[in-house]
């Protein structure tokens, strides 16, 4: 699922839970198979034809959100409206959320506008989790869980 993510040619993406390699490089390759895109600001850095300014007023093939549920009444409407919008035009979006979201992104409206949410987590012993979810009009309809252990054996690291 994490390469069908990759292919998209249109649709939402939300990150949750600091995943910034990971954003990373969806946004990149992103934009890079685009041509050009425009992030809110930029929390990691990126390569390429990347523009930084306010996504409401300009027109790219390619968007980078940054926290989405952390915006208040007017803000978050007007954020979906313009998903809505973009979803329509065939536009990528990335919304990349710094706080843990994943079994409880359907308590959240943003949920019927996400095509996919990888919910990402460093586990103890340095192992990294990411749970990834495809939505279909605010439902899970797949999940799959993947697991990144580290390379070292036993308690501490070896020399």
């Amino acid at each position: 699922m994490l390469r069908e993510i990759l292919t998209l040619e249109s649709g939402t993406l939300m990150i949750s839970g600091g995943g910034k390699r990971l954003a990373r490089l969806y946004f990149q390759s992103w934009a890079e198979r685009k041509g050009r895109a425009l992030a809110e600001e930029l929390p990691f850095p990126v390569e390429g034809e990347i523009y930084v300014g306010n996504p409401f007023r300009a027109d790219f093939p390619v968007y980078l959100i940054i926290n989405p549920l952390s915006r208040k009444g007017a803000e978050r409407e007007k954020l979906l409206r313009w998903l809505e919008m973009k979803r329509e035009e065939g536009k990528l979006v990335l919304l990349y959320e710094e706080r843990y979201v994943a079994d409880s992104i359907t308590r959240y409206k943003i949920r019927n506008h996400l095509d996919y949410l990888i919910a990402y987590r460093r586990e103890t012993m340095g192992a990294e989790l990411l749970k990834v979810y495809k939505l279909e009009n605010g439902r899970v309809v797949e999940r799959k869980t993947y697991v990144r252990r580290p390379m070292t054996s036993g308690f501490g690291s070896e020399r």
